[in-house]
Formats: C-alpha cells, sequence, structure tokens
C-alpha cells in the first residue's frame, strides 16, 4: 500500500554563495519498497541585479559621468546590496576606461569568514555631442597650457 507523505526541506542560503553550489537531502528522494530513496539536490542560480554584476568574488558596476566630472571630480553615491551608503569620491581626473576598485566591498566569500571581494566601479565619460564656437573658444583659452 502506497501513501504520501511531504516534507518541508529547508535551505540556507549562505552570502557569497556562487551559481552552480549545489545543496544535498541524502535520501529524500521517493522511496519504493526494497530501494534507497535518491538524494534531492538543489543547484544555487543567481538572479540578475540591477545595479551590480557580479565577477567571481568581485561586485562590478558601471557609472556614467561627464566630462566635466571627469576633470573637476565628483562624489559618487552608492547603496551596497547590504544597504549600506558609500561615498566615493572622485579627485583625481578621470581617464576613459578608468577604474576604481574599492576593496572588501564585494560579494562576501563563503569559505573566508569576514573576507569580501572588491567592488570594481567602472567609469564611463560621457562626452558633448556639441559645442558652440564660443564654447570651444573658451575650452581654448581655459586647456592651452594643459599638456
Amino acid at each position: 500500500k502506497f501513501r504520501t507523505l511531504e516534507e518541508i526541506l529547508t535551505i540556507e542560503i549562505k552570502p557569497g554563495w556562487k551559481r552552480g553550489t549545489k545543496i544535498t537531502f541524502p535520501e529524500k528522494g521517493n522511496e519504493e519498497p526494497g530501494v534507497i530513496p535518491a538524494d534531492v539536490i538543489f543547484v544555487i542560480e543567481e538572479k540578475p541585479h540591477a545595479t551590480y554584476k557580479r565577477d567571481g568574488n568581485d561586485l562590478v558596476v558601471n557609472q556614467e559621468i561627464t566630462l566635466l566630472e571627469a576633470l573637476t571630480g565628483r562624489t559618487l553615491d552608492l547603496t551596497t546590496l547590504d544597504g549600506r551608503s558609500l561615498v566615493i569620491p572622485l579627485t583625481e581626473i578621470v581617464k576613459p576606461g578608468s577604474e576604481i576598485v574599492v576593496p572588501n566591498e564585494g560579494m562576501p566569500i563563503s569559505k573566508e569568514a569576514g573576507r569580501k571581494g572588491n567592488l570594481r566601479i567602472k567609469l564611463d565619460v560621457k562626452y558633448p555631442s556639441r559645442l558652440t564656437t564660443e564654447q570651444k573658444s573658451e575650452l581654448r583659452r581655459v586647456l592651452a597650457s594643459v599638456s
């Protein structure tokens, strides 16, 4: 005689687990007379985030800044995955393709308690689409001494 039994299996997801991590519940599969029940295996998938992308233990975020901000500075305000606010001042001239690395602000490293990857901020400098003759003249005057 067969009967249906339900059992709730609880999975405690640990911060930093990577895609493909397997959680096994031994012998929790279907039972049949004379057969050892199979294991139930869950495989972790990652849900895409609107702001951050995972690269190993690092988190990568793209930030667009204007040419003026690249030359004169700016403060970046970022909210971390755990809800904290990070304030990152840009005080140096930002060249196209620049990347800022903020140590220990990436994903938790599950096998090394207290350690995290890095936060990598990729800066994209947005150039103006056009300048007036007067703006070009003023830029030449201001930047003439810069080599």
